[in-house]
């Protein structure tokens, strides 16, 4: 059985580094821009409470084969409300086909909503139409397009 919890950043960066490249080399649009993630924003995210990673392991060893990472602040524009950020999600490929996905997108969905965060945003590739499907599926709705233009070419 599938096991999905919270952990701490700090605590994933050996395991997460190689899924985060990977991740990057499947869908990253810009693919000439190095990763190079900032280690110490995340840690200070984190320790400012802004910071929410959710994990999707395999027993017995508990291998890491998915996360989902959300920034979780109350907006700036309405102040009342607790909102969360997705960062990143992914699931390795060898795990996609069945429902590791959906139940890691579920499980955070829930704890996010345990804490009070009134509406979550995904960050979504309009290069991956299934998964913009699942997401229609679990009720998400288009809200925002964001457009990204290079300035060093």
């Amino acid at each position: 059985m599938l096991c999905f919890q919270r952990e701490r950043a700090d605590d994933l960066w050996g395991e997460i580094l190689p899924l985060l490249h990977e991740h990057k080399n499947e869908i990253a649009f810009y693919d000439d821009i190095d990763l190079n993630v900032d280690q110490v924003f995340y840690y200070t995210a984190e320790l400012s409470g802004l910071l929410r990673c959710y994990t999707a392991r395999l027993p017995p060893l508990g291998v890491l084969i998915g996360y989902a990472i959300f920034f979780v602040k109350r907006s700036p524009h309405y102040r009342d409300s607790l909102q969360a950020s997705q960062d990143v999600l992914f699931v390795t490929k060898p795990h996609r086909h069945g429902r590791v996905g959906l139940q890691l997108i579920q499980y955070s969905e829930e704890q996010l909503r345990a804490e009070g965060v009134q509406v979550i945003f995904q960050h979504l590739k309009v290069s991956t139409p299934e998964t913009i499907a699942l997401f229609h599926k679990l009720g998400y709705e288009d809200i925002d397009l964001i457009v990204g233009k290079r300035l060093d070419r």
